[in-house]
């Protein structure tokens, strides 16, 4: 008895991902080295100076790690509560954090203990920064507040409450040591200028703001909150350019990329989205196993490192020149055909004993209820199979084997609601996609031709077979209307087409038809 065939499932062409230079060039870059953090990493700032360490803030506590160390170089604990925003000054010598206790500490990044500490804050300081001339610091706090420090004296310069809530991001301008920018949730942007005793400018960002990032230029500034990315342009008083919603939970932190051209955001979705700065289009995109709470990017973008709400820090390194080649300089060859045919047509030898194992096919569920002639069982497998994997090709390789069986009819009758509900789902989902339209038509056809008689006691199936009809009605307009289009093109395509003369051997007429000779004429006297 002849073996049973299992059903072939038909491989559809699928298009490619279009290969990018930004696809090259941020998939060029290591596995990802891991590092379990002793709680929630909150923030991540690199030294602007060689060799560039980075500094990570979790739990009670700031690690420094050296570029491609994965045990921290310099730990700094002295904090009585959750640390926050630990961040280096210009000249990577001093690195200021806050505090859940509402205290600021300044620490030497040679030393351990904090050089000096800022007390004026009633509640948890999430933001600390210093400003661009190296002397002052700026600290935002869950009590509504923000202040600017003396860092040599210790003392407040100047305190402003302008927000109506926690205050969890800001950013301090590079080019002029006055301006810094704060972000609530309030829902609320406000620029402030340490020459002026109150904001110079207030955007709103409609969401609970996250993060705030100045561009090079300092003439547009990036928001994050809820949802949405936004630009906006300082140059005309705050005004939106650009309103980005590419995630799908709360965007957490905002980086740019070493040369200022690309933007990247990190989310609660566990995504990293790249966009292009001059069409603010996604380039690219990580993918992360866990929330992410801080990103940041080594200067000419040779690491990325990501931290996560679940404690692991994870590190990108680029691939150097000498690993992306093969070992004796030249660049890694992919395997060629010849290596997956190998020994595939090798012939014993006269004294070789050859060993013979029958090998064991495995029938996938639905196949082995079709050899048992379950033919109902089997389109149900199939269909659990559509509903679980979203794979509609195989239930339509079954329905195509059981038509070519002839027993499609039976498997499709003697069902109850539930199941013809389900059945009549799939047909709407793929009945009008050109890959499958050959198969499921036929289906479609016997299924009504099965139960007509019952149409009117099931509202439900009622409702979708209405839905069904609409969509193949529409269907049917969108392919009268092609073929309408089709016809106008085919005529503008004629009438602008040059006509050329098709010569025909032996024959001097353009038209193609032969000159007739008339004969000998008669001459009447």
């Amino acid at each position: 008895m002849a073996s049973f065939k299992p059903t072939k499932i038909q491989i559809y062409p699928q298009l490619g991902a279009k290969v990018t230079q930004d696809t090259l060039y941020w998939k060029n870059y290591k596995a990802p080295v891991q590092v379990k953090e002793f709680g929630a990493i909150t923030n991540i700032d690199f030294s602007p100076l060689a060799p560039h360490n980075y500094a990570v803030t979790a739990s009670t506590r700031i690690h420094i790690y050296g570029p491609f160390s994965q045990e921290p170089v310099k730990t700094f604990t002295r904090f009585k509560d959750t640390a926050y925003s630990g961040r280096f000054r210009s000249d990577g010598q001093l690195l200021v954090a806050g505090c859940e206790d509402s205290v600021v500490r300044l620490f030497d990044v040679s030393g351990k203990v904090a050089l000096r500490m800022f007390k004026g804050h009633t509640k948890a300081v999430h933001v600390a920064d210093f400003t661009s001339d190296c002397y002052h610091i700026l600290t935002c706090s869950d009590d509504y507040t923000c202040c600017l420090w003396d860092i040599p004296n210790s003392t407040e310069l100047t305190k402003y409450k302008e927000h109506s809530d926690y205050i969890r991001c800001g950013a301090t301008s590079k080019l002029n040591k006055d301006l810094f920018v704060t972000g609530s949730y309030d829902h609320t942007l406000k620029m402030f200028d340490a020459r002026v005793q109150k904001s110079v400018m207030t955007m709103d960002h409609n969401h609970p703001v996250e993060s705030v990032l100045f561009y090079p230029s300092e003439g547009l500034l990036v928001s994050a909150g809820g949802r949405y990315v936004k630009v906006w342009d300082l140059l005309k008083r705050g005004q939106p350019l650009v309103s980005l919603k590419n995630h799908h939970k709360t965007v957490t932190c905002l980086c740019l990329s070493g040369n200022g051209q690309r933007l990247l955001s990190a989310s609660l979705d566990r995504h990293v989205k790249v966009y292009n700065t001059t069409n603010y289009k996604v380039v690219h995109s990580f993918d992360y196993t866990a929330s992410i709470l801080s990103l940041a990017l080594a200067p000419e973008d040779e690491s990325v490192v990501v931290g996560m709400t679940n404690g692991i820090l994870s590190i990108k390194h680029r691939k150097t020149s000498e690993e992306k080649q093969g070992p004796t300089g030249q660049p890694r060859r992919q395997p060629v055909f010849r290596v997956f045919v190998k020994g595939r047509n090798c012939v014993p030898k006269q004294d070789d004993f050859l060993v013979s194992k029958s090998a064991k096919s495995h029938l996938a569920k639905y196949d082995k209820q079709l050899k048992r002639f379950n033919v109902s069982k089997a389109l149900d497998t199939a269909l659990e199979s559509w509903k679980k994997n979203r794979k509609p090709e195989i239930t339509v390789a079954v329905i195509k084997e059981l038509d070519r069986r002839g027993t499609l009819k039976n498997a499709l009758a003697g069902r109850d609601e539930q199941n013809l509900s389900q059945l009549v789902n799939f047909l709407i989902g793929n009945v009008v996609d050109p890959r499958f339209a050959p198969v499921l038509v036929t289906a479609t056809e016997m299924i009504l031709d099965i139960y007509k008689a019952v149409v009117g006691q099931s509202s439900v199936v009622d409702r979708q077979l209405v839905r069904l009809q609409e969509l193949v009605e529409r269907e049917i307009d969108y392919q009268q209307d092609l073929l309408e289009v089709l016809g106008m093109l085919d005529t503008l395509f004629a009438s602008t087409l040059p006509r050329k003369e098709v010569p025909c051997p032996g024959n001097s007429q353009p038209n193609g038809l032969a000159e007739v000779d008339p004969g000998p004429q008669l001459r009447v006297a």
